[in-house]
């Protein structure tokens, strides 16, 4: 048997300090840095067995479970859209989602790259609201899908996705008080009806 050195002294003061800014984990009798035996755990942990899984017999032909309702899937931009809270008035909103009201400026952002298209929906909405503008329209495209022969699908319509987010950054996020998805008229979901706050 193995035999283990005494603490000095200071080596048994030091200890006492710091054993007593701690607590105890289990409820056991606490155990002194002298008498600690070298294997301290009378009752060792056993990790709990994990699960066997067990393979259900499957016949040619047979239909699969549908498990679609565990897929967790991000909203569509439309979904987004609609469940932000109505922050103007109410029956001009419901106008505009009906596409009765003309839009007072429009751009057209087909064909831009992200780095064109930013600076340009910028100054336009900017320039709209100098002019006293409340109603934009700015249509994105659907865009078109390519190919996608990789494992991680490509996001259709870069520009449509895009839009939304850069109209809730500054400098755009204090200028538009509104974003909803076009009337069928206007472009439906190939546009954007922004609504502009007034100038102060």
């Amino acid at each position: 048997m193995k035999r283990r050195r005494l603490l000095s002294a200071e080596d048994r003061e030091l200890w006492e300090k710091v054993a007593s800014t701690t607590h105890a984990m289990h409820r056991h009798a606490p155990i002194s840095a002298e008498t600690e035996p070298e294997n301290a755990h009378p009752h060792p942990h056993h990790p709990p067995k994990k699960p066997r899984f067990e393979m259900k017999d499957f016949r040619v032909g047979q239909q699969s479970a549908d498990l679609s309702w565990r897929l967790d899937l991000a909203p569509s931009i439309s979904e987004q859209l609609h469940r932000q809270p109505i922050v103007m008035d109410r029956k001009t909103h419901r106008e505009m989602s009906r596409g009765k009201l003309d839009p007072e400026a429009k751009i057209d952002l087909h064909g831009m790259t992200l780095s064109q298209a930013h600076p340009e929906l910028i100054h336009f909405l900017l320039s709209a609201q100098e002019r006293g503008c409340r109603l934009a329209l700015v249509i994105t495209g659907k865009g078109k899908r390519g190919l996608d022969d990789g494992p991680i699908p490509q996001r259709q319509g870069v520009l449509r996705h895009q839009v939304p987010q850069w109209l809730r950054l500054p400098p755009l996020g204090a200028v538009v008080m509104q974003v909803t998805e076009a009337h069928l008229k206007h472009g439906g979901s190939g546009a954007y009806y922004v609504y502009l706050r007034r100038m102060r």
